[in-house]
């Protein structure tokens, strides 16, 4: 089966799962701000959570371009992949920089559905953009590290058993880049003492939390990789996000798209059809052609990952050029609606709330202009 075959067949079998899960059940759980456990659940009875996990694992050894197939179609089918995207792109930390004690540890549990890898803990409230600014600290003491500090914004960690977690073991102060002198940990959230989770409400239903580290202890062996890389880690993590939570915003403006041609098909104003006016035809097609060309460099973002090529402009650029076109798609989708889409039953409103995240995170519109301006244009560098 060729790579187009198997996207196919991909797509095919994640319809057919979402197909159990109608938009009934995640109007639902957007009103009780619920994790959607069932649907989480027969994602990875089905192995589609598992699809980056090498098979030697359990899973399916695909690459970036599969995974992002099975994320970008759960949010045109209607429903929301933030719920689960964490464990595809995590995953890519553990994959690429993960000793061979770790792989053979987690990923076969992970693979099976008997551990849950959902949470990415990097964001701090005095750092925001600036990853480099963190000031949660892990000091060795032994054969552990004690972490200190706090972390805001980070999502599903109630709902994982496993966490990514970026802190300081060098001083800013005391390093020549300041990219040097962070780690990542992997943290086993159920023997964890010490964290507090706080949950954040938010506009969507997102499983947000702030955290607070008070002598939080780390086993040596969950420090992946070297300590004092962990930068360098993180970026391959976050180039795979960009690629994959791209697909996801491609997904929902495809859904907005179908949602606005139909009902512009079928609602009738002034004894005609409103799609048959200009004023309504012209911005879901020109969000089309923008989604369109989205998926393309969304694709090849994915498939220079997947041949362990550079792509961190291509992988912002995706991101940026999708969570664009989906919401140009929501809002053209909005206005076709009319006051129609304001109401819950239609479901426009929800996906409208979920896809506005796209344009602020993860990595802001603003982070990935100045990226291409900097490395891909040449020019000065706008912050220091």
């Amino acid at each position: 089966m060729d790579s187009t075959e198997t996207r196919d067949a991909i797509r095919a079998s994640v319809r057919a799962l979402c197909n159990r899960f109608p938009p009934k059940y995640w109007r639902t759980l957007d009103a009780e701000r619920e994790y959607p456990h069932d649907f989480v659940k027969a994602l990875t009875e089905a192995g589609l959570l598992a699809a980056l996990i090498p098979a030697e694992y359990g899973g399916a050894g695909l690459g970036l371009r599969e995974a992002a197939v099975v994320l970008g179609e759960i949010n045109h089918f209607g429903g929301n992949a933030s719920a689960c995207h964490a464990q595809m792109y995590v995953m890519n930390v553990l994959l690429r920089h993960g000793s061979a004690e770790q792989k053979q540890r987690y990923l076969p549990e992970l693979a099976a559905g008997r551990l849950r890898l959902q949470a990415f803990a990097v964001t701090e409230p005095n750092s925001g953009s600036d990853t480099t600014a963190i000031e949660t600290t892990a000091v060795r003491r032994g054969d552990c590290y004690v972490v200190n500090g706090q972390k805001i914004f980070i999502s599903r960690v109630l709902q994982s058993d496993l966490m990514l977690l970026l802190a300081r073991t060098t001083p800013r102060a005391e390093v020549r880049k300041k990219t040097d002198g962070m780690s990542v940990f992997l943290l086993d959230l159920r023997k964890t003492q010490g964290m507090e989770v706080r949950p954040i409400r938010t506009m969507l239903n997102h499983a947000t939390n702030a955290l607070f580290f008070e002598n939080v202890e780390v086993p040596v062996e969950g420090l992946i990789g070297e300590a004092g890389k962990g930068f360098s880690y993180i970026l391959d993590g976050m180039n795979a996000e960009r690629v994959l939570v791209a697909s996801e915003a491609i997904g929902d403006g495809r859904w907005f798209i179908e949602k606005a041609v139909t009902y512009a098909q079928e609602r009738s104003v002034f004894g005609k059809p409103i799609g048959a006016n200009q004023g309504v035809q012209f911005p879901i097609a020109k969000a089309h052609t923008a989604l369109t060309a989205a998926n393309l460099l969304t694709e090849q973002a994915a498939t220079l990952f997947d041949g362990h090529q550079p792509c961190g402009a291509e992988a912002n650029m995706a991101k940026y050029l999708a969570a664009e076109a989906a919401w140009e798609a929501a809002n053209a989708c909005m206005d076709t609606y009319g006051g129609y889409g304001f109401a819950e039953e239609y479901d426009v409103e929800r996906k409208f709330r979920e896809v506005r995240l796209f344009i602020n995170a993860p990595v802001s519109r603003n982070m990935a202009l100045s990226y291409i301006s900097q490395h891909v244009l040449g020019l000065p560098r706008s912050f220091t």
